[in-house]
C-alpha cells in the first residue's frame, strides 16, 4: 500500500501596503465606543453627585459661583461671603462699626468741650487710623516759642483724657511745628517737647495709662498747607492726639468707604 500524499502548505498571502488602513480604523472604532460608553455613563449619574464635584473642582481652580454652599464639602463661597468673621459680619460691616464707635467717642468729646466753652479750639478727623484730636495753634496750647502748656491747654486735655482713659485704645501724641525761626536749637526738638508734654499731662493728670501711649516729633516735615504765611505757620504749630483704631488693616483700609456709607446713608 502507496503511503498517503500530504497536502503541501499553503504559503500565507503576501502584506499589501493599501491594507493599513484597517488599523487606523479599529483605532476610531475603538475611540468611538469609549466615547458612547462616557457618554452613557454622564445620562445616568446623580445631579446632586455631579454638582458636588463641579463645585469642588471650582473651588480647586480659584473660580466662585454665585450660591452660597457649604465649604465643608468642597464647594465655593460667594465673593461677598468670603470675609465675614465668625460673628458673620464682613470687613465693611466692621469698618461701620468701628466708624460709629469713633465718632461716639468724638460726640463725647466734642460735648465736654462744649460744656466748657472750648470746642472752637479743637478740630476732628476719623480716618483709616483712627480719631484724630487736633490741638492747633501755638498760642492756644502753648507758650510763645516754649513746650509748656497754657492753662487752656490744661482745660482741653481734662475734656477729652477721660473719654478716652476707658476704650482701652492706644494713642499717638504727635507734635508738629512751623519752618520758621524759633528760640529751639531746632524745630524738631520743640515739636517733640510739645508732644512730651502733652502726654506727660494726660498720663499724670488725667489717668491716662501710660503703656497705651507714645509722643513723637516731626518738627516741619508734615504740614497742612504752603506754611509761608504766619497765618499758616500758626495752623502748622500743633499738637495731634490720634486714637489708633484696634482693628486689623483689612478693616481699617475701608473705613474711609464706611464714611462715605454712613454720609449717603446706602448702609
Amino acid at each position: 500500500m502507496s503511503p498517503r500524499r500530504r497536502r503541501p502548505l499553503k504559503k500565507p498571502a503576501p502584506f499589501h501596503v493599501d491594507e493599513r488602513w484597517a488599523i487606523s480604523y479599529m483605532d476610531m472604532i475603538t475611540v468611538l465606543f469609549c466615547l458612547f460608553v462616557v457618554l452613557f455613563a454622564m445620562s445616568t449619574v446623580d445631579q446632586n453627585k455631579f454638582d458636588k464635584l463641579r463645585n469642588s473642582l471650582a473651588t480647586g481652580f480659584g473660580t466662585t459661583v454665585t450660591q452660597k454652599i457649604d465649604t465643608a464639602t468642597g464647594t465655593v463661597v460667594p465673593p461677598d461671603q468670603a470675609n465675614k468673621d465668625a460673628q458673620g459680619f464682613t470687613n465693611l460691616d466692621l469698618a461701620i462699626k468701628e466708624v460709629n464707635r469713633l465718632t461716639a467717642l468724638e460726640k463725647q468729646m466734642n460735648d465736654r468741650l462744649t460744656a466748657e466753652g472750648l470746642a472752637q479750639d479743637v478740630q476732628f478727623q476719623i480716618d483709616q487710623r483712627g480719631l484724630t484730636v487736633k490741638l492747633v495753634g501755638s498760642e492756644t496750647f502753648f507758650q510763645p516759642d516754649s513746650s509748656e502748656l497754657t492753662q487752656r491747654a490744661h482745660q482741653v486735655l481734662d475734656a477729652v483724657t477721660p473719654a478716652i482713659v476707658p476704650t482701652n485704645l492706644e494713642v499717638s501724641i504727635e507734635g508738629h511745628a512751623a519752618n520758621a525761626i524759633t528760640a529751639y536749637p531746632s524745630v524738631w526738638e520743640l515739636s517733640t517737647e510739645r508732644a512730651t508734654k502733652v502726654l506727660r499731662y494726660m498720663v499724670e493728670q488725667d489717668g491716662l495709662p501710660g503703656p497705651r501711649v507714645g509722643a513723637t516729633g516731626y518738627g516741619s516735615s508734615r504740614p497742612v498747607n504752603a506754611d509761608k504765611t504766619e497765618a499758616e505757620h500758626e495752623q502748622n504749630r500743633r499738637v495731634d492726639i490720634v486714637v489708633l483704631s484696634d482693628q486689623p488693616e483689612t478693616v481699617r483700609a475701608l473705613i474711609p468707604e464706611a464714611l462715605k456709607a454712613r454720609v449717603t446713608g446706602t448702609r
